[in-house]
């Protein structure tokens, strides 16, 4: 009757493997909620670094906004209005952290919509308006949905595209 145990029973495992799976479970939601709200903390400072980035470059070129973000990139020394080394190729190609960022420069105050921005007449120089939005790349339950323009000031909306009547960051 002297056995040598060595190993585990099939129970212990099974109570090992019940402890991990029941960790995980309460883990894995905190894990892509915080997911989440970086995902949206980097999208509100790429738009300010975006808005700063353009105030630089009006600034600079004095021909007014870029016309595209991929103008506010590049690493042409010296920098140029087509290559003005602002920001990061990353964010100029449009998608960061999760989220779809959307340049419109040359918008005017639209009386038919509302008093709401909407598109005006481009290709005129200088630009001398602009909008970016940052929609999240799953749409709906991947993050809120953010706005600026040359004010600077970010405004968000959880459900649907923001806009410049929505509530600002941080309020």
């Amino acid at each position: 009757m002297g056995r040598n145990r060595r190993g585990f029973s099939l129970i212990e495992l099974l109570i090992v493997v019940a402890i991990i799976l029941i960790i995980a479970a309460i883990a894995i939601p905190d894990l892509l909620k915080s997911k989440t709200a970086a995902n949206q903390a980097s999208a509100v400072g790429s738009l300010r670094v975006i808005v700063t980035a353009e105030v630089s470059y009006n600034s600079t070129y004095t021909i007014g906004y870029s016309s595209t973000l991929a103008d506010l990139d590049g690493n042409a020394v010296p920098s140029t209005t087509t290559s003005a080394g602002l920001i990061d190729s990353v964010l100029a190609s449009g998608v960061k952290s999760g989220y779809n960022f959307f340049y419109v420069p040359c918008v005017t105050p639209a009386v038919a919509n509302n008093g709401s921005l909407g598109p005006g007449p481009c290709g005129s120089i200088p630009i001398s308006v602009f909008q970016i939005s940052a929609n999240p790349e799953g749409g709906m339950g991947f993050g809120n949905y953010y706005f600026t323009d040359p004010s600077g000031v970010v405004r968000q909306n959880a459900n649907a595209p923001a806009s410049p009547a929505d509530t600002p960051v941080g309020k």
